[in-house]
């Protein structure tokens, strides 16, 4: 019974209820009930994250949600990444900051690759159960980091110490580097290679550099030694100069391939180019027209696309556009059809020019002279040829016409293109206007750090101020005191002075207070303010809020008016 009663004595971990007093101001007591599951997974993690080496969990005056925050963010930082949460850790904070931080902490752990899913509410309500799973994984990742960077850590550490202090050996040690520097030289001065043996002039000469080798080596009386690493050297050139040559094979096989793909590469070019001319202009002036189609097509999904953002502003240039659209479509319908019958206008020209001129090699053949009646129909054959040629002439013209006009209203369209560009979508003006939101959250902090530090330089200043001045003032009265006390007279006229400082002090302390007090006055007014601005700042999201619903309503509302006139 009385382990139930201690249960039902202990306050709820993380609880923010206030406490309640009856009349005579005594404390009323609350039934409260705890979870034994969540009080044991609290300890398990505060053991985690004491054994990790977060010994701010230690602290009994911290909330159960500062130490496990603060050790998730401890173990974030420890792995080498990046959280946006102030170094100066915000005890007791509100719910807004506890979960603004949180979604902070629970946003970092997909780019750890947490295998765990936890969510910002189940750190605020101090899900323990949930939570553990989690902080086992970073503690065990924090660890796992301390041991990949710990000699690295312990590295910098140590140069950074050398940089600016010595060690008792270190000292030792440069008082005897010079002393052994010298006796180092000393040594190898002593000891350096000297000649035993020296060759005789009238000896024959050595032709090849291996024999010169061995009688200098003989000379100074060790060959041994230095052959072996000389021939291993030699061993060394030898490997050294196969993979060169392997390197040069490889290399001239990579050229041939190059070589190769180039030749490939020629032989389709002329392929492409031999086909090209077998199939003539025609074909050629049927893939321009093809490619001039297409690019209609897509000027006129992008139109599509802009009449949506756009709105109303746009609606007269897209239907003007589009309206030239359709007249620049027909005019290259009416040019390749004028195409057409002009090439089929030449090989008829040229099969009835043919066939006439076969006629009159075979009258010229048959009758050795023209009769009177093919003198009449020669002439008329040339009249029709070159009535064709003038109707010839005359497609030409009309052709080149309906190219300049093709041109003009391509230049027109493309004037209107750039002016539907140069408006700004609406997708682009929340984009400027949340980046014009971030500029000036981003100053008016900058703003704020600046008036503080400019507010903590100025009190400064005015406490070394009046610190001066007491220490002047302390300095005047030891200075004069002796002096004052050999008289009477000038005992009592010290003390006059000393009163008079003393009112002065007092006349200036009554001055801070009343500035003290119109500054603290001006504070609440301000605070005040604030809370005003507040409450208009949240009418002001609510109506817009409420605007847009309604909008959201008035759009599904004209999109079935809409459907219901269309069907």
């Amino acid at each position: 019974m009385a382990a139930a009663s201690s249960v039902f004595h202990r306050v709820r971990t993380g609880s923010k209820i206030g406490a309640q007093y009856d009349q005579d101001g005594n404390l009323i007591q609350v039934e409260t009930r705890e979870d034994e599951e969540q009080s044991v997974k609290l300890a398990e993690i505060l053991e985690l994250l004491l054994a990790a080496g977060y010994f701010r969990a230690r602290i009994k005056g911290l909330s159960p949600f500062d130490k496990v925050v603060g050790g998730m963010t401890w173990c974030i930082t420890t792995c080498n990444f990046d959280i946006d949460v102030d170094l100066l850790f915000q005890e007791n904070s509100t719910i807004g900051q506890k979960i603004a931080l949180t979604e902070k902490i629970v946003s970092v752990l997909p780019k750890m690759k947490c295998p765990h899913r936890l969510e910002p509410h189940q750190i605020q309500g101090l899900d323990f159960i949930h939570i553990f799973p989690v902080i086992q994984w970073l503690v065990k990742r924090a660890i796992e980091t301390k041991e990949e960077m710990g000699d690295y850590v312990r590295a910098y550490s140590i140069s950074q110490f050398n940089k600016t202090h010595k060690l008792p050996e270190d000292e030792e040690f440069l008082q005897r580097k010079d002393k052994a520097v010298r006796a180092v030289l000393d040594v190898l001065e002593v000891y350096k290679p000297q000649r035993k043996y020296r060759r005789q002039r009238d000896a024959g000469e050595l032709l090849d550099e291996e024999s010169r080798v061995h009688s200098t080596l003989l000379e100074y009386g060790r060959i041994k030694t230095l052959m072996t690493s000389m021939a291993a050297m030699v061993n060394e050139e030898g490997k050294l100069t196969a993979s060169a040559v392997g390197q040069i094979v490889g290399l001239q096989s990579e050229e041939i391939k190059q070589i190769a793909s180039e030749y490939a590469e020629k032989q389709s070019e002329l392929s492409s180019e031999e086909r090209s001319e077998r199939y003539g202009p025609l074909q050629q002036h049927r893939r321009a027209l093809a490619s001039l189609n297409k690019q209609i097509q897509q000027k006129k999904k992008q139109l599509e696309e802009v009449r949506g953002p756009t709105g109303h502003t746009c609606s007269s240039r897209v239907v003007l556009l589009i309206s030239l659209l359709e007249k620049l479509r027909a005019l290259v319908t009416m040019n390749e059809n004028l195409k057409q019958q002009e090439q089929e206008f030449r090989t008829h020209c040229r099969e009835e020019m043919v066939r006439l001129q076969q006629n009159i090699e075979e009258l010229k053949t048959e009758s050795g002279q023209d009769t009177d009646e093919e003198k009449v129909r020669l002439p008329g054959f040339i009249y029709n040829i070159k009535h064709n040629e003038k109707n010839l002439s005359f497609v030409y013209l009309k052709l080149s016409f309906f190219r300049c006009v093709q041109a003009r209203r391509n230049r027109e369209i493309a004037i209107l293109q750039r002016k539907i560009d140069e408006v700004p979508s609406r997708a682009e003006l929340t984009q400027y206007q949340k980046r014009f939101i971030e500029l000036y959250s981003q100053v008016s902090a900058t703003h704020k750090e600046t008036k503080q530090f400019f507010t903590l330089y100025n009190t400064l200043d005015d406490k070394k101020v009046y610190l001066e001045k007491e220490v002047n003032l302390l300095n005047s009265i030891h200075d004069n005191f002796q002096q004052a006390m050999s008289s009477s007279a000038a005992k009592d006229q010290f003390l006059r002075q000393m009163e008079q400082i003393v009112e002065g002090i007092k006349q200036s302390r009554i001055k801070m207070e009343k500035k003290k007090q119109e500054n603290k006055m001006r504070r609440d007014q301000l605070n005040d303010e604030y809370l005003e601005l507040l409450d208009k700042q949240r009418l002001y999201f609510k109506t817009v809020k409420d605007f847009k619903e309604e909008c959201r309503k008035n759009e599904m509302l004209l999109s079935k008016l809409r459907a219901k006139g269309a069907s």
